[in-house]
């Protein structure tokens, strides 16, 4: 075949189609929604797993287009060769035959309420603009006055609230059928208020629009809504008995959102790229979406896209920065001691068990550890590896592990940064002074709380304690650390140089001992490795006449400190 470009970024089904980019087919979402019959749909799923795309998919299948006519737009020829078109005359003669509202809420990500709300109507203008064809018809001269207020972003809150169903009873008496609505990215609005600090004045507004739009509308043929989190009935959609919720946890519509391994092998044959589908598979893979295997649409693409210029090309974690980043920090400021020893199992392979519940709303994450574990499962940072009910509370609990090698890097650099960050708040006064003052103790005292609040997984070893030790000791005021310098006969692990040469110099070694009973010798091999290998020499060349030598063993969260024995050198 004929490779076509990649669509980087491009989220618009008719833009897909229309300028030949490649396509993984999920029309057959359709007839899933069809055969279904679900009034009210609600679709969570990760960010970039193509929630927008199969919204616009479903727009562009249903709606009777028109232009700012009233002239119809054929939208048939974007389905040609789909999945969709051969799936029988009951779907395809769906094509083309609705009125279709298509609202997205994601401009509603500002700093205030009243911007965000400003945000959101002129969202909802722009789609009253969008069918300001039907004004033209002469049944709809009543209305016509309310209409062009909100259009023209002149209606006040309450003619906002209910807009979607009043656009809703125009389209009706303008084709004689009920309008299908779309809302797009439905959680950001009430995620970005919370964080910010407006969240029940954003809740009452997206309540009160929902109400309106989806419970008492008669002039509602169905509604698709997408998101990444569902949020509970008590908060957003109260009363709406006609919700159906398909969750990743959902055997529903499973393969529509996301890669299956079927797409992902036809994107690496379609584009010679085989010999990289286990490597693809190994950072990109991972997720189930009821009992389907998923690929993360977003990244798998973008790395084929760098593969395709250099084959050489290292993968990258290309999901780090478009995924739920704010919430998850908030986990890192409130973890306690045993969050910090479940990440450290998640990091290397290991799994935890949670109880899992979908209802929840942001103002209760923070208020157990178990609700943030939830919000992380279904936004996409974990993976269920199995699970498991509770007989005596009915409480259902999943096995949860890193999906994938991409995750794994988020983890190990954004996740065990932020707790880094934490750290370096904390007051190392008391530290730094019995650092100075070669007070073993009290420096091995410091540092084993400060491990205890940190995090580590076993697997990194030295290397881990090395860049601990350089981030706590590099805050030393008027003293200069140098990490790994070539010196003597080897490298020492860090010089803690004084800015004046008439103060004390040290050298840091460290060990990682293979027990806690092994601390001391350790200590003490690092100690004697200073001496044997000289690592002095490059001080004495420089002018220090005082020198002390640190001997650190590490193990897990424990640690010992050792001075040489005269304290100098």
């Amino acid at each position: 075949m004929k490779v076509k470009p990649l669509p980087i970024g491009v989220d618009n089904f008719e833009e897909l189609i229309t300028k030949g980019y490649y396509y993984v087919d999920k029309t057959l979402l359709i007839k899933e929604l069809l055969d279904k019959k679900g009034k009210v749909n609600l679709f969570t799923r990760p960010r970039r797993f193509g929630k927008t795309l199969n919204m616009y998919m479903l727009r562009y299948f249903f709606e009777d287009g028109r232009d700012y006519t009233g002239e119809k737009i054929d939208y048939t020829p974007l389905f040609d060769g789909l999945k969709i078109s051969s799936a029988g005359e009951k779907y395809v003669s769906c094509m083309g035959q609705y009125p279709v509202i298509m609202l997205t809420l994601k401009s509603a990500k500002q700093p205030d309420f009243d911007l965000a709300y400003t945000l959101l109507a002129r969202a909802i203008a722009d789609e009253f603009d969008r069918h300001s064809f039907v004004l033209k018809d002469e049944r709809l001269a009543r209305e016509k006055e309310r209409y062009e207020r909100i259009m023209c972003e002149k209606a006040d809150r309450r003619s906002y609230v209910d807009a979607l169903k009043f656009l809703s009873e125009c389209l009706y008496k303008y084709y004689g059928k009920k309008a299908i609505i779309l809302i797009d990215e439905y959680d950001v609005p009430l995620e970005n208020s919370y964080l910010r600090g407006f969240y029940d004045e954003m809740v009452d507004f997206i309540r009160s629009l929902f109400e309106s739009a989806l419970k008492t509308n008669d002039h509602l043929e169905f509604a698709v809504i997408t998101g990444c989190l569902r949020i509970s009935k008590e908060s957003i959609f109260t009363g709406l008995n006609n919700l159906e919720v398909n969750s990743i946890l959902e055997k529903n519509y499973e393969e529509y959102f996301g890669f299956t391994e079927r797409d992902m092998k036809r994107l690496c044959d379609d584009y010679n790229l085989s010999n990289k589908y286990e490597l693809i598979r190994e950072w990109y893979n991972g997720y189930v979406f009821g009992d389907v295997d998923v690929y993360n649409p977003w990244s798998a693409v973008r790395y084929v896209k760098d593969l395709l210029a250099d084959e050489k090309e290292y993968p990258h974690a290309y999901w780090a920065n478009t995924s739920s980043n704010s919430i998850v920090r908030k986990l890192i400021e409130i973890a306690d001691g045993a969050t910090r020893e479940e990440i450290e199992r998640l990091i290397p392979g290991g799994t935890i068990d949670k109880p899992v519940h979908e209802d929840i709303t942001y103002d209760e994450i923070y208020k157990t550890m178990d609700n943030l574990w939830n919000f992380m499962f279904f936004t996409g940072y974990f993976r269920k590896a199995g699970e498991r009910m509770d007989d005596a509370t009915g409480t259902r609990y999943l096995t949860l592990t890193i999906p994938n090698e991409e995750v794994r890097y988020i983890f190990r650099e954004k996740v065990l940064g932020w707790f880094d960050e934490q750290v370096k708040l904390k007051d190392r006064s008391r530290l730094l002074q019995a650092f100075v003052e070669t007070d073993a103790a009290t420096v091995e005292e410091e540092l084993a709380g400060m491990l205890m609040e940190t995090i580590s997984f076993y697997d990194a070893q030295e290397s881990f304690y090395h860049g601990f030790m350089t981030g706590v000791l590099g805050s030393m005021d008027r003293y200069i650390v140098r990490s790994n310098r070539e010196c003597g006969n080897g490298r020492t692990d860090l010089f803690v140089k004084p800015l004046t040469r008439k103060k004390t110099a040290f050298i840091v070694e460290f060990k990682v001992a293979d027990s806690y009973g092994e601390l001391e010798k350790k200590a003490d091999e690092a100690l004697k490795q200073i001496k044997e290998r000289k690592y002095e020499k490059e001080l004495q060349d420089d002018g220090y006449a005082s020198i002390v030598c640190y001997g650190i063993a590490f193990y897990r969260k424990d640690c010992f400190v050792k001075v040489a024995a005269d304290h100098l050198i």
